[in-house]
């Protein structure tokens, strides 16, 4: 595993794990993952377009439950103990793609939002309470988004024909507020591999580009979150907290 990863990840806010998963393991994630969704209702999570493709998804984890299983690649087990400790689990698993001529596109935006089990009355941390494919959702606290790591694993290479995420460098270490690229910092394109895996901080600003109109890449992103601990306060509860140590004993 590259050393240099906590560093960058610390600094920059985001940092990359070159191959973690082979060509014959992302095949195998890709052929697992569709089949999950193409049997999921639109209710359930999965986001339609033209020709029935599957652009994106919630709730991966409640329609593909061995999802969690990517968390065990020892780089990424290594990454979530020294960022987060011995007690994090997963609680929210996203899924993207930009199939060719139906790609789209995604402001400048920071990571603010988890899945929680209820709402609550108006409380003074947690705020803006939204339904998202029957789940309830809330803005976190800054203390909590501190303590949580996002992992994007990439089963397609991206290049900057097929809308590759941008990044704002630092911009983390900003609290909730959202850089732009309007404003005087470096915008950075972030290029990987099939099997590449990308470690980010929800503070981190961020946004992507609709694919080049001529491209016949994809770009599947499984998007998985990791909090430190299964403590919310105000009476709130994860959605969903499957914590990974408890998953290494019995794997």
């Amino acid at each position: 595993m590259q050393g240099h990863w906590k560093t960058e990840l610390e600094q920059q806010g985001f940092a990359v794990l070159a191959a973690v998963f082979d060509v014959r393991e992302i095949r195998a994630i890709c052929t697992e993952v569709e089949a999950a969704l193409n049997r999921a209702s639109a209710e359930a999570g999965p986001l339609r377009r033209r020709e029935d493709a599957v652009v994106a998804s919630r709730n991966v984890l409640a329609l593909w439950p061995q999802v969690i299983e990517l968390a065990l690649a020892e780089p990424i087990q290594q990454a979530l103990a020294e960022t987060l400790g011995p007690d994090c689990g997963l609680v929210r698993v996203l899924y993207f793609d930009k199939p060719p001529g139906q790609s789209w596109a995604l402001p400048w935006h920071k990571d603010l939002t988890i899945a929680v089990r209820e709402h609550q009355p108006t409380t003074a941390h947690f705020s803006k309470p939204t339904l998202k494919a029957g789940v309830p959702h809330v803005e976190a606290p800054e203390n909590i988004l501190r303590r949580m790591l996002t992992v994007r694993v990439h089963l397609d290479d991206v290049t900057e024909e097929n809308g590759p995420l941008l990044v704002i460098p630092g911009s983390h270490h900003d609290g909730k507020h959202v850089a732009t690229e309007a404003s005087p910092v470096r915008v950075q394109s972030v290029l990987v591999q099939a099997g590449d895996v990308l470690l980010m901080r929800p503070l981190l600003s961020h946004c992507s580009h609709k694919s080049a109109d001529h491209t016949q890449r994809r770009r599947r992103i499984v998007h998985l979150e990791f909090a430190a601990s299964e403590q919310l306060a105000e009476g709130y509860a994860w959605h969903t907290f499957q914590r990974l140590s408890a998953r290494r004993r019995t794997a």
